[in-house]
């Protein structure tokens, strides 16, 4: 049983609804708390649409970004009793079957159609893996893939690391338009030289953690070249520069966060800033609680807390951006 006690009016998020969460969200609304549900199954939303102190979040991260306390149930398929969860997608060894996945690199979920888009990056392809008993199908195939982020308008973006660009889909169509470089390998203001993790803005501003050019690239909708807004003079652990950029988060003022992977530390680099600030690690590699090794994918709620895969530590950690100024 869940007991959740709250005597003042607090701000909800749920990620699943499972097999408890439409009684308790219900319970919680009654007593005039503010509620944010999401469930990639869409029908476990209905209850829901008629109430106005619900908000239904159409992609995980509102439900996140926007509640003080978060309530993660299990889905459905988890039956209560049980110590075994539903495995989605792959699960069944490294290969290249249907059923089979290898160095998977990245996921979007596509609440419209019920379905996890996944980046196949050793196979070379992207997949989408619906739920329940529907079969997986291969969207895009011969694709270098990394990175993969879907924007408002439920158009996918996909990073080929073997060409050096960035492509957008219409869900459902092959041919891809290229929105970041594609002119070869390089670190002029129209290349990319390894491409990996994107963020989309609402305005289809493409931003790319650039890894070889130690840089993040802004490429607005339509753009010729990129703006670098992060990094971009050389390798190394100055407040000017990056070294291996990983995973990145753009706030609504455009202020970039970026793991910046081979420096073991976060930085944080604020519209047209020449310089980042360092707010989370920079004390060498290690396991402490001051310590990264090796941050990949990052990040950010409401209340200003930055979340960090920790990825050599084989853990996730979460830092209060306020106390590190």
């Amino acid at each position: 049983m869940v007991h959740l006690s709250l005597t003042r009016y607090a701000s909800i998020g749920f990620f699943g609804i499972g097999n408890m969460g439409k009684h308790m969200a219900t319970n919680l609304i009654a007593a005039n708390h503010q509620v944010t549900v999401f469930d990639i199954n869409p029908q476990a939303l209905d209850h829901f649409k008629e109430q106005k102190q619900v908000k239904i979040a159409s992609v995980p991260q509102e439900a996140v970004a926007n509640s003080e306390f978060i309530i993660l149930m299990l889905p459905n398929e988890w039956k209560s009793g049980t110590n075994r969860c539903q495995v989605v997608a792959g699960g069944k060894g490294e290969g290249n079957k249907m059923d089979q996945l290898k160095c998977a690199t990245d996921v979007v979920v596509d609440k419209e159609t019920d379905s996890l888009i996944v980046c196949d990056r050793d196979n070379r392809r992207v997949m989408r893996w619906p739920r329940g008993k529907r079969k997986p199908e291969t969207i895009l195939t011969n694709i270098a893939c990394y990175g993969l982020t879907m924007d408002d308008q439920k158009f996918l973006y996909v990073s080929d690391i073997e060409n050096h660009s960035v492509k957008k889909y219409r869900l459902g169509e092959t041919k891809g338009t290229i929105v970041a470089g594609g002119n070869g390998k390089g670190n002029g203001l129209n290349q990319l030289n390894l491409p990996i993790y994107l963020y989309v803005d609402r305005d289809q501003s493409v931003y790319i953690s650039d890894t070889h050019n130690h840089r993040v690239m802004k490429w607005m909708k339509d753009a010729k070249e990129g703006i670098v807004v992060a990094g971009g003079r050389n390798q190394g652990d100055k407040p000017t520069q990056l070294s291996l950029p990983q995973g990145i988060f753009v706030d609504h003022l455009s202020t970039v966060y970026v793991a910046d992977g081979g420096n073991h530390r976060v930085m944080r680099w604020h519209k047209g800033a020449t310089q980042g600030d360092m707010i989370v690690g920079g004390n060498g590699a290690g396991a402490g609680p001051n310590q990264l090794n090796c941050p990949g994918g990052l990040s950010l709620d409401q209340h200003e807390n930055i979340y960090v895969v920790d990825y050599n530590n084989h853990r996730v950690q979460r830092f209060s951006i306020e106390a590190t100024n």
